[in-house]
This record gives structure tokens, C-alpha cells and sequence, in this order.
């Protein structure tokens, strides 16, 4: 029975890649996609608790919240449209996620990143001029599948283009993004709200 693996060839040589600033600007670059999954993670928290956004979009919670007397915050938010809000964007992102994996292999991973970007940018323009609980919906869904795609895209093509000796920091780097932007989403709701 004949046997086999895999292993360097006698002789063979472990060659370490250099960073070179185009990998350093591949990386920056790359890893802004955390900024834009962290923003759209963190908006809707704040968003669905600011009074003008309820009074036009989901008008049965606003008077909930004007009911005098409620002294908890407990059930003020109970609606289903506002849940679908809320949880349209994560079902979607994890159903992309799927389909990103396809596309990659298919598509290459720069392009896959492009359909993230223009996903992202459609969701962003539906959310912006919605008028009605679908577009809100339909937007966020778009979101979603941006997210999808740039979760799963974004850390594969680091761990390919990363020299072994710094793969955990395109990691971090991407990761700290997210966290950056769900401060930056935040923030703007803080903002935005006063």
C-alpha cells in the first residue's frame, strides 16, 4: 500500500514575505469595512428610541411612549414592524454570509468586496429616503447582505495577502474597526438625539 503526505522538499527553502506599503495599504483599506459593519450594527439601537424617527415610521409606538405614567421602559418598544427593523439586518448579514462564500470562490475577493461596498451604499440610500416601513425594511436587509459579504470576505483575503508572521494583526485591525464604528454610530446617536 503506498503512502504519502506533504512536506518540503529536501533542500527546500522557507521564504518569509516582506509588508510592503501596498500590503500595509491593503490592509487599511480592507479593514474600513469593520467601520461600516460596526456603524450599521450600532445605529439602529439609538435610532429606534428618538422620538421624530417613531413619530413618522412607527407612529403606534411613539404614543406608547407619550403615554403618561409609564414609568418603564418595559414593553414601550413592543412592536413587530420595530422588531423587523432591528432584526432584518442580522438575518440578512447571516444568510449573505453563505452567499459571500460562493462568491469568493467564484468572483474573486476583490469583487466580492465591491458588491459588499455597493450593497452597504444601496442599504444606506433606501434607509435614507424611506418613507415607509418598506423601505426601512428593504434597506436594512440591504445592510445586511453587505455586512454578510464583507464579514466573510474581508478576513479571508487578509489571512491570504498577511505574511504568517503578522496574520493576527490585519485580524485585529479589522475587528478594532467595528468596535470603532459602533462608537462612532453612538455617538452620532448621542448627538443626534439631544
Amino acid at each position: 500500500m503506498a503512502g504519502g503526505g506533504f512536506g518540503a522538499a529536501s533542500g527546500g527553502r522557507d521564504v518569509e514575505a516582506k509588508i510592503t506599503p501596498p500590503a500595509i495599504i491593503s490592509f487599511i483599506m480592507t479593514a474600513s469595512g469593520g467601520l461600516m459593519i460596526g456603524y450599521d450594527v450600532g445605529i439602529s439601537g439609538g435610532v429606534t428610541s428618538m422620538p421624530h424617527f417613531l413619530k413618522e415610521l412607527f407612529p403606534v409606538v411613539y404614543k406608547k411612549t407619550q403615554e403618561p405614567g409609564l414609568e418603564s421602559n418595559y414593553c414601550k418598544y413592543n412592536n413587530q414592524g420595530l422588531q423587523l427593523f432591528t432584526s432584518s439586518l442580522y438575518l440578512a448579514a447571516l444568510i449573505s454570509t453563505f452567499f459571500a462564500s460562493y462568491t469568493t470562490r467564484a468572483l474573486g475577493r476583490k469583487l466580492t468586496m465591491f458588491v459588499a461596498g455597493i450593497l452597504s451604499m444601496a442599504g444606506t440610500v433606501f434607509n435614507a429616503a424611506a418613507v415607509n416601513l418598506a423601505m426601512l425594511i428593504i434597506g436594512r436587509i440591504l445592510l445586511g447582505c453587505g455586512v454578510g459579504f464583507a464579514n466573510q470576505v474581508v478576513l479571508l483575503f487578509h489571512s491570504e495577502i498577511a505574511p504568517k508572521r503578522i496574520r493576527g494583526a490585519p485580524y485585529n485591525l479589522f475587528r478594532l474597526n467595528i468596535a470603532i464604528g459602533i462608537l462612532f454610530a453612538n455617538l452620532n446617536n448621542y448627538g443626534t438625539n439631544k
